[in-house]
């Protein structure tokens, strides 16, 4: 393990352990992976660990389910990484990302706090992983087909700043991510990760993707099929409006 270099990865399985027992034996393949924070959000069967891995996996058992920023919130306090990284069950890694981030946030001299991989679905299509902040007019816009507020990448760019990247995949430093106060734990699901990077951004620190290095998202957008999860994307987002109000009469999106 390179001095310095030792990442805490944060996952969260809700029922999923057949999507996370994959992820867990590519994370086992990745040297500058020193723990694995495995939360079982809701109870359920054995979730199998790759030999190689079992001692650096922390299990964290929820006694009541928790919201995405609230579970990873309280894995951090277990976290003895230098690095925290932030990852959905259903990420795949072809290759290790994690040198390439690292350096990336290195090589930043302290200016970029929060990094992103690109993010592919599995036919190998670039996801809207990375976008404008939202905004009313934004979201208008988006209603009426003109514009969804994604920023176009280059693919071949080592880094490229950003407003706010999604939170299936963040890499920050563990202590950054605690000083800017983690997740707000008020919103259950949607929106903690753009949120946190509007606070990030406020504090003058910096939001960037490595367009570069790819990881596959087999993406389930549950908003747009069962109404609790629509409830729980239309209060996030009415609660990042409140939180952020300048956002309600920008036009830079």
């Amino acid at each position: 393990m390179p001095d310095g270099a030792w990442i805490s990865v944060s996952v969260v399985s809700h029922g999923q352990g057949a999507l996370v027992e994959p992820l867990l034996h590519q994370l086992a393949a990745c040297p500058d992976v020193g723990q694995v924070l495995l939360t079982r959000n809701i109870p359920e069967g054995e979730i199998r660990v790759p030999e190689s891995l079992v001692s650096r996996v922390s299990w964290i058992d929820n006694a009541e389910p928790k919201g995405f920023g609230a579970n990873h919130n309280a894995a951090v306090a277990l976290a003895t990484g230098r690095f925290l990284c932030v990852l959905n069950p259903d990420i795949r890694l072809s290759e290790d990302p994690f040198a390439p981030l690292v350096r990336a946030l290195e090589e930043s001299a302290g200016r970029v706090a929060l990094i992103a991989p690109g993010v592919t679905d599995p036919a190998g299509h670039l996801e809207d992983s990375v976008r404008r902040f939202p905004t009313v007019w934004g979201l208008f816009k988006k209603l009426i087909r003109v514009s969804d507020g994604r920023i176009p990448l280059d693919p071949t760019a080592a880094m490229t700043e950003v407003d706010w990247v999604a939170g299936m995949f963040l890499l920050i430093r563990t202590g950054e991510f605690l000083q800017v106060g983690g997740f707000d734990d008020a919103f259950f699901l949607y929106y903690e990760d753009v949120d946190l990077c509007e606070r990030l951004h406020a504090r003058g620190r910096g939001v960037a993707v490595c367009p570069s290095v790819l990881v596959v998202h087999d993406a389930r957008r549950q908003s747009h099929r069962n109404a609790r999860y629509l409830k729980w994307h239309l209060g996030s987002m009415l609660r990042y409006f409140l939180k952020h109000p300048r956002r309600i009469f920008s036009v830079n999106t």
